[in-house]
């Protein structure tokens, strides 16, 4: 067996134009898969599905589409089983965080855009590739929650709470879906260095303090993260289910970080 050949398997990206979901994409299609890159912006998606056929000729196809749509979300599935006629994996990158403070000052459409995108979407999607996963009686869901989801914070509470749901969510999705050998787990990622983090670490002195709170040494990087959704795709995990595996370079060992300026982890 080769543990982590996705040859011939089909894997539909959220937020695979930039940062984590395209590392994992670029992950995918060096493993042998077919991905499909998706976010808002499709000559963004474009561009990184043509960078991925420049290396490896039609291992890649773009369909932008918003996870704040449910008609975009059966767009992109519709899409993607008319050029594939399946999807083997589903991984649920993309997210979104528009406030930043207490949970005593969010409005109630802040609080519903932040579960509706973060949780309710992923729910989208799962019902419209499971069938056919469990018609197979194989497949993969994978979501990208956040260590967030196992911390509170002073700043980012609304969108803690909505990656911890995440992950019960995968641990639901294990029990329901695992008698027809159909896996659900989660990556929760520390800070990572991409756009939507870098209030974290645009800062000098706010970097400083998150690599010296990390056993690592420093902020991790998207590539980090791909190489463990590669894993949950692949063979190697066949009996791994309902888990979620950390990466934030040993952070949460050491109790996480809380500058008292809004940047805790």
């Amino acid at each position: 067996m080769s543990y982590f050949d996705l040859s011939g398997k089909v894997a539909v990206i959220t937020g695979s134009s930039r940062g984590i979901g395209k590392a994992i994409a670029v992950a995918m299609a060096e493993h042998g898969a077919h991905v499909v890159i998706s976010s808002r912006n499709q000559h963004a998606c474009d561009e990184v599905a043509d960078e991925i056929n420049s290396k490896r000729p039609g291992a890649a196809i773009a369909i932008a589409a918003s996870i704040s749509s449910k008609e975009q979300m059966q767009g992109l599935v519709s899409q993607t089983l008319s050029t594939y006629g399946r999807v083997d994996i589903l991984v649920c990158n993309a997210a979104t965080n528009p406030y930043h403070g207490p949970l005593t000052g969010i409005s109630d459409d802040q609080f519903r855009k932040i579960f509706e995108n973060n949780v309710l979407s992923n729910i989208w999607l799962v019902n419209l590739v499971a069938p056919s996963m469990v018609e197979r009686q194989d497949g993969s869901i994978i979501i990208i929650s956040s260590v967030g989801g196992y911390i509170g914070s002073g700043s980012i509470g609304a969108y803690n709470i909505s990656k911890a749901a995440d992950l019960q969510l995968i641990r639901n999705l294990a029990v329901e879906l695992g008698p027809d050998n159909v896996r659900a787990n989660a990556i929760a990622p520390g800070v990572i260095r991409t756009k939507f983090a870098e209030a974290l670490y645009q800062d000098p002195t706010r970097e400083r303090a998150l690599c010296a709170s990390t056993p690592l040494g420093r902020i991790g990087d998207p590539e980090d993260i791909a190489g463990a959704a590669v894993f949950l795709a692949s063979k190697a995990s066949r009996h791994v289910s309902g888990q979620s595996i950390v990466i934030d370079g040993g952070m949460m060992a050491m109790g996480g970080v809380n500058d008292n300026d809004g940047g805790e982890i």
